[in-house]
């Protein structure tokens, strides 16, 4: 091997470690690089890809990554941790309220799936939703203010922007919410990425969706972000079967290393173009973690792994081992500083005045008669 750059050498180190350790179960990630003609960019064998359900090939086991891509990928995932760290501080501190759930560890997915399908494509997913408001065109100001998408009537589990539907408060239900029946009339070839959990891929709505998907030949992929745990609860407690690519027998499914942005990238593409081929829907599970608790009411850790809970060493040993951007940390002054000037716009934003209360009631904000509030 020969090195004749500092900035292809750069570039090798940045994905290498990127790519360091997968999740257990996963396959090991091994690299074909050639810097001879000294392009910004290398190849990568993709090996973690290999469990395909219903799939007589799977998604390519080669692919390229610019260096541009690269810091692209990098610098979003980490302005979604650090966002998702200092909201952590801002909800402790009492200044955010109501429902939260932190989406930190499993920027990745998001990262990987946007990589993967077009902008004008479709997305919904549930709670967990900070990440992909944020992949989805939504400014960190606007998130963390939460003011700038549902004009702080929303939530933080409420969240908008266009081609993306949420951000669904209620377990599961977002996968029934899919846009899927939309793209196949309007006929433009567009896809449906829906998101859920471990938790609700018990749920018989679920089961339902996937029917009536199969049954229309749908442009829909089911994602299961499977973090191994719900509500205080392991995978294996919750499930007979924790396969959740193969839960439905008749849609063909594969499943993918989570922590691996390229593979989820490559999933994700070849999940699209499977839609948008006509062949109808089909299952991705991605294999993730998160390092916070399913919520903030939820501390994340016990002491005591005979009640099917984690420990905090194995969270610890999660982020020293498989953490996608551990170790990529050139552009982390410029990210913490972005975050910090957010938090401070949060905090100092002025809370929209008594009289809008009423509006967004009627589509032509028409005048509305409140007691107390109009006198």
């Amino acid at each position: 091997m020969h090195f004749v750059s500092i900035s292809v050498l750069k570039l090798f180190f940045l994905v290498l470690l990127m790519h360091s350790t997968p999740l257990q179960g996963s396959r090991v990630v091994v690299s074909a690089r050639s810097f001879a003609d000294l392009t910004p960019q290398a190849s990568f064998d993709i090996k973690n890809i290999q469990e395909l359900h219903r799939l007589d090939e799977g998604p390519s086991l080669q692919t390229v990554l610019t260096r541009e891509d690269e810091l692209r990928y990098y610098r979003t995932m980490q302005t979604m941790r650090r966002m998702e760290l200092r909201a952590d501080q801002l909800y402790k501190q009492k200044i955010i309220r109501g429902f939260f759930h932190l989406y930190d560890g499993q920027g990745a997915c998001a990262v990987g799936i946007e990589a993967g399908i077009s902008p004008m494509d479709h997305l919904i997913t549930a709670y967990r939703a900070h990440g992909y408001t944020y992949t989805r065109g939504v400014s960190v100001k606007e998130i963390m203010a939460e003011g700038g998408v549902a004009e702080g009537k929303g939530g933080f589990m409420h969240m908008y922007a266009k081609n993306f539907y949420g951000g669904n408060g209620i377990v599961g239900a977002q996968v029934r919410c899919t846009c899927g029946p939309a793209c196949q009339y309007q006929g433009k070839n567009e896809v449906c990425v829906t998101l859920y959990g471990d938790g609700p891929a018990n749920q018989g709505q679920i089961f339902e969706s996937f029917n009536m998907a199969a049954l229309w030949k749908l442009p829909c992929i089911f994602i299961c972000e499977n973090n191994k745990y719900g509500m205080g609860t392991s995978v294996e407690r919750a499930s007979a079967s924790t396969d959740y690519y193969k839960r439905e027998d008749y849609i063909p499914g594969l499943r993918v290393d989570g922590m691996d942005v390229l593979s989820v990238r490559e999933a994700t593409r070849f999940a699209a173009d499977y839609c948008r081929s006509g062949k109808g829907p089909i299952l991705m599970e991605l294999q993730t973690y998160s390092y916070h608790g399913h919520c903030m009411s939820d501390p994340g850790v016990s002491a005591f792994l005979s009640l099917g809970y984690r420990t905090r060493e194995e969270i610890q040993e999660v982020g020293s081992k498989s953490d996608p951007i551990t170790m990529l940390k050139n552009i982390d002054a410029e990210v913490r500083k972005e975050i910090e000037e957010a938090a401070q716009f949060a905090t100092s934003d002025p809370e929209p005045p008594l009289e809008d209360l009423c509006k967004h009631i009627f589509y032509n904000d028409a005048p509305l008669e409140v007691r107390g509030l109009n006198s």
